[in-house]
Parts: structure tokens; C-alpha cells; sequence
């Protein structure tokens, strides 16, 4: 993984203090497949615990089929509410399974109770330009990028994969 040094600045300070968290700022984490944005997302969620906050780390897709169970079941505003009172939310690998319309627009619905009112840290693969293919609506993509975007630290994860180098290191030479 490659940081540059105003990265590593940031992540120390994100460790170290959350003070982003307390702004109710959002950081997210782009880049290539096995370069430490969840490890990141984790190792923060943890020290926001650590230090008292509430905090709920969910895979996109796996919210997205609770908040689309909890709509079919007629629960959805009881657990919107309990969303509401985490002070992060951590939502990891956007961008790996698109979402029908129903579950982009829960999510979207989701991520604007969060706008300004709590951070949230998102882990994507994708570039901002390549979620229309995830949440299949232009407007409702740009609306939600532009509300997670609006109060972040963007981060960017570039190199080869942790998990493939540890891989390749085991092959006997």
C-alpha cells in the first residue's frame, strides 16, 4: 500500500484523536482490493468504541437486505431510529453487489439521516463515477455522493493486495 505523508497524518490523527468523529465528519476509503480500507474502517470503529461512541459496522449489502426485510415487515422507522443513535456508521465494500432501486433508495434514506448528524466512513473499490452502477439512478447517486462528500476525508488505498502477497510469499521458490 502506498500513503503519502499527508495520509499518514490524517490516519494519526484519526487513531489518535476522532476528531473528525466529533465534527461529524465522514472518511472514505477508495481504492484497490486488499489494500487495508477495511482493516482501517475496523481498527477506527474499535477505537470509537473504545472510547464510548456507538458505533455499527455493516458489509452495504448486508444493510441493504435488513433495511429492505424491515420495510417488508413494517419495522423500517424503529430501525432507522436505532441507526440514528450510533455516532458512526461504517458501511464496507460499497460497490461489490449492485442494489435494486428499493435498496438504493433505503440506503440513500439512510446515508441523508446521517448527513450532518453523524459520521460515517464508506470502504469502495470504485471510483465516485462508477457507483451509478451500483445504485442505478443517476440523480439518487450524485445526491448521496455529494452528501458523503460534503463533510469527508477521502482516502486513497493504491498497490498490490495484502491478502495476494501473503499468498505469492507462501509459494516455495
Amino acid at each position: 500500500m502506498t500513503i503519502s505523508l499527508s495520509l499518514m497524518v490524517v490516519v494519526r490523527s484519526c487513531f489518535r484523536e476522532l476528531d473528525w468523529l466529533e465534527r461529524k465528519e465522514n472518511l472514505l476509503s477508495m481504492g484497490a482490493v486488499g489494500t487495508g480500507k477495511t482493516h482501517m474502517a475496523t481498527a477506527l470503529g474499535v477505537e470509537a468504541c473504545r472510547r464510548g461512541k456507538a458505533v455499527q459496522f455493516y458489509r452495504a449489502s448486508d444493510l441493504v437486505s435488513v433495511l429492505q426485510e424491515k420495510f417488508a415487515a413494517g419495522t423500517l422507522s424503529r430501525f432507522r431510529e436505532k441507526l440514528k443513535k450510533t455516532d458512526l456508521l461504517i458501511l464496507d465494500e460499497v460497490g461489490y453487489v449492485p442494489f435494486s432501486q428499493t435498496g438504493s433508495e433505503l440506503l440513500f434514506n439512510v446515508i441523508a439521516d446521517c448527513y450532518e448528524q453523524q459520521s460515517v466512513i464508506v470502504t469502495s473499490n470504485l471510483e465516485f463515477g462508477q457507483w451509478t452502477s451500483v445504485f442505478g439512478d443517476t440523480k439518487l447517486t450524485s445526491a448521496l455522493v455529494d452528501r458523503l462528500v460534503h463533510h469527508a476525508h477521502i482516502l486513497s488505498f493504491t498497490g498490490e493486495s495484502f491478502r495476494f502477497k501473503q499468498a505469492m510469499d507462501r509459494i516455495p521458490v
